[in-house]
């Protein structure tokens, strides 16, 4: 098998993640392509997407929220994710089993002798007046029929694991604050989630497969598992493996891929990237040494916004009083330096709509 070495990879990941060259996508291709947006911070897929598209407009990605195109719900590695509404209908099923295991594995004490699907029966009932809940307020009414869990475990069970449920816009909409309030998916999209393949053949699955590797491949089946947070897809693996090419990593291991993907040359020039909390270009993989350094593996899961220089997370940034802001996680050169500010000062004047291009770059660490 050919080996491809962590910059190849690394190129690789930023073709298919649409930070090598930003795309001329449409948005709602952009989402699909992605396979959603990681977003339990509602407006980072905003920055993420305009790292990623050309003359992104937010207002466009609002209105597909609002006309319910695209849809806030809880799927991979039970987080909440902004997908189509297509995707979410026909991968919530495959999920299920992997959200309520995922929920038992924090509140299995408080849940102990609880029918979980009398739960979910119950959740269901309660939310078929067509009214939109959030989770506590669901949880305190389940509540009052199971006293011993308690209104949290209760609420974040039905909502996150056992009912399919989307939040609401204005939740996620551009510059709009708003709680999370929760309608099952079926009332909000107009029909019920696509059912398991009764064959046990699992098309979704083998769908899933295909749709990570063109967003995220070449990868190993570990980093499959990391991004969906399915630990059955190997069935769906071994389905396609004659559609696939193979390759090793420097430590080894097996990567699959689609034949015709993106493999740029691992010299083709990386620009400077700014990456929202959570981003999938990070967390979308169990070895994330194609893109973050060992020492900074952490700041994915902590929520920290990733600058990426050559296409490496080499800073950080905030945004402090309408100022972006970055700190090194390394020594930029004079030409990084003008590089990170020049794509800063593009970053603040989008997320003043225009009123300014502030932006700050600390001094680099030595």
């Amino acid at each position: 098998m050919t080996r491809l070495g962590a910059r190849a990879l690394n190129r690789a990941t930023l073709a298919r993640q649409l930070l090598l060259d930003r795309a001329d996508l449409p948005i709602l291709a952009a989402v699909a392509h992605l396979c959603g947006l990681q977003a339990q911070e509602p407006q980072e897929p905003f920055a993420g997407l305009w790292s990623r598209l050309r003359a992104f407009d937010p207002e466009v990605l609002s209105g597909l929220l609002v006309d319910r195109r695209v849809v806030r719900t809880t799927l991979m590695r039970r987080t909440i994710h902004l997908v189509t509404a297509e995707d979410a209908l026909a991968w919530r099923a495959r999920h299920h089993a992997m959200l309520r295991q995922r929920m038992l594995g924090v509140y299995r004490r408080d849940l102990d002798g609880v029918d979980l699907d009398e739960v979910a029966a119950a959740a269901a009932e309660v939310m078929a007046d067509g009214t939109p809940r959030t989770m506590p307020e669901l949880g305190r009414v389940l509540a009052e029929r199971w006293p011993s869990a308690g209104p949290r475990p209760l609420g974040e069970a039905a909502v996150a694991a056992l009912v399919p449920m989307v939040q609401l816009p204005p939740r996620g909409v551009w510059r709009r604050t708003a709680g999370a309030q929760n309608l099952p998916m079926a009332a909000w999209l107009g029909r019920d989630c696509d059912p398991p393949a009764p064959d046990g053949t699992d098309p979704v699955g083998r769908d899933l497969v295909r749709r990570y590797l063109a967003a995220f491949g070449p990868a190993a089946t570990a980093d499959l598992r990391a991004w969906s947070g399915l630990a059955g897809l190997p069935g769906a693996v071994a389905a396609v493996r004659d559609e696939l090419v193979s390759f090793r990593d420097e430590r080894g291991r097996e990567l699959l891929d689609l034949p015709d993907a993106p493999r740029p040359d691992p010299d083709t020039p990386a620009p400077v990237r700014f990456l929202p909390a959570f981003d999938n270009a990070l967390l979308g993989y169990d070895d994330r040494s194609r893109i973050v350094d060992a020492d900074h593996r952490g700041l994915s899961v902590a929520g920290e916004r990733a600058v990426l220089v050559d296409g490496r997370v080499a800073g950080l940034w905030t945004v402090d009083d309408g100022t972006v802001t970055v700190t090194p996680l390394r020594r930029f050169s004079r030409a990084d330096r003008a590089a990170v500010a020049e794509e800063g000062r593009a970053l603040a004047g989008f997320l003043s709509a225009g009123d300014h291009h502030r932006v700050r770059v600390a001094a680099s660490r030595r």
